[in-house]
């Protein structure tokens, strides 16, 4: 079935970026992300070139709930809340993911570009493959905590949300702005997402609206 979700999931350029058993229900949860590929197959999209808010949200929706119901599996999505779905402990239970020194999650193929688009419920304990993926971390040279050009993400000091948006709310943040997060690009695992830096100007203007 994991197979069978992970082939259906590449026809729109998602990976099954993790799995797990959830410790309260006997059920199986599919992570799934953008991969390589995705921004060229979103563009094509009608929830892209129809002008209305949220394109990614409905386009996830869209896709990941036909998943669903050709799997018989219920649909989870990041932006369904409050309450939010819990995707940040999935992630880390699933061991493909790890806390970065920048705070943020680090994935064993993506790196620090994580866009965890929705999840599959599916009713039943599948067997998952074993993960090998320790924490990439303490072994890094760490060129994420020194990538922001104002010192916003650090090992120092929690997140600084001031300083971040301050900084991209002026001429020379237009980098981040339009080419992603310098200190999630620093990471060199992100280089396997082979992501487009238009995407990442998507979730950039998401993440920042003024």
């Amino acid at each position: 079935m994991i197979e069978r979700i992970a082939i259906e999931a590449a026809d729109s350029a998602l990976l099954v970026m993790g799995a797990l058993h959830p410790a309260d229900a006997n059920a199986t949860i599919i992570l799934l992300g953008t991969g390589p590929g995705f921004w060229s197959i979103f563009t094509t999209s009608p929830e892209y070139r129809d002008g209305a808010a949220d394109p990614l949200d409905r386009w996830s929706k869209r896709v990941i709930g036909a998943m669903a119901a050709s799997v018989g599996a219920t649909a989870q999505y990041p932006s369904d809340g409050p309450p939010y779905p819990p995707f940040i402990a999935w992630a880390l239970a699933s061991g493909r993911f790890h806390t970065s020194p920048v705070g943020m999650m680090v994935h064993d193929t993506v790196g620090l570009l994580i866009s965890l688009r929705g999840a599959l419920v599916l009713p039943e304990r599948l067997t998952l493959p074993p993960v090998d993926f320790p924490n990439p971390c303490p072994e890094c040279d760490a060129p994420c905590t020194r990538a922001c050009p104002v010192g916003a993400l650090t090992v120092e000091r929690p997140y600084d949300v001031s300083a971040c948006h301050g900084y991209l709310d002026t001429a020379a943040g237009s980098d981040c702005m339009d080419q992603g997060c310098a200190a999630r690009l620093a990471c060199p695992l992100s280089a396997g997402a082979h992501r487009d830096p238009a995407q990442s100007a998507l979730h950039m203007k998401a993440f920042f609206r003024r």
